[in-house]
């Protein structure tokens, strides 16, 4: 922010597009976006099965092997509160996938690595994100702003075959920067925003996994937390 104060001040004052956009009390916008979906993934420690060869002590470990990116739209509406503030709620749907990868450290192959097996866990979530935003003062096109908030997300996805399945419903605190950009037709909207589940999302009772093999790998994960970073376009 003090960056960008520091560069505007040092600029020349130019023609406003749009110099009376940012008085209406109420407007309306669309959201396209792309964002990365990371989880924390909290052991239970080692823990004792029973198989139809009898019982057994198996100690697993589990990871997101890797982030691939997703994409994000919606739409969103913005009420004016003062000069310098802002309520936005914007409905969103986000599309993504977590990579899970478990090791089995009580079985080892041939060659002394843990058996390995992997879950590719495809999320849709909606969500409706309210936000508090904080502006900066408008300096010729652009205006810089700071932003905090929750967002209520509903889990659409989840097989009953998955080792780890998540709760239907969740609560995310956001918080982020962006930067209005007043063009002569309309507003253009980047912001940087990162959201972090505080909450265990992992469901735990899973009365509709009946495959034994893969209940030892429900059974070894005590919690888990999600966090996303997402690159939002926002258009007014």
């Amino acid at each position: 922010m003090c960056i960008v104060s520091l560069a505007a001040s040092a600029q020349d004052r130019t023609v406003q597009n749009r110099p009376y956009t940012d008085l209406r009390p109420f407007h309306f916008g669309v959201v396209v976006g792309m964002h990365v979906q990371d989880m924390e993934v909290l052991m239970a420690g080692p823990q004792t099965i029973t198989t139809e060869d009898g019982t057994e002590e198996t100690l697993v470990t589990a990871d997101q092997s890797r982030w691939d990116p997703g994409i994000n739209v919606g739409v969103l509406g913005e009420l004016r509160l003062s000069t310098h503030f802002q309520l936005r709620v914007a409905p969103m749907m986000y599309f993504g996938t977590r990579h899970i990868v478990f090791h089995d450290l009580k079985k080892l192959s041939e060659s002394g690595q843990p058996d390995e097996k992997r879950q590719d866990m495809k999320t849709a979530y909606i969500a409706v994100a309210g936000d508090l935003i904080f502006s900066a003062p408008r300096f010729n096109n652009h205006r810089p702003y700071l932003m905090a908030g929750v967002s209520p997300m509903i889990n659409l996805t989840g097989k009953s075959t998955d080792a780890l399945k998540l709760k239907r419903t969740s609560l995310s605190l956001e918080f982020g920067v962006g930067c209005d950009f007043y063009l002569p037709f309309f507003k253009l909207i980047p912001e940087l925003k990162f959201s972090f589940c505080a909450s265990n999302v992992l469901q735990k009772n899973r009365h509709d996994l009946t495959d034994a093999t893969q209940q030892v790998f429900t059974q070894s994960v005590d919690k888990l937390t999600t966090s996303m970073v997402t690159l939002t376009f926002y258009f007014e």
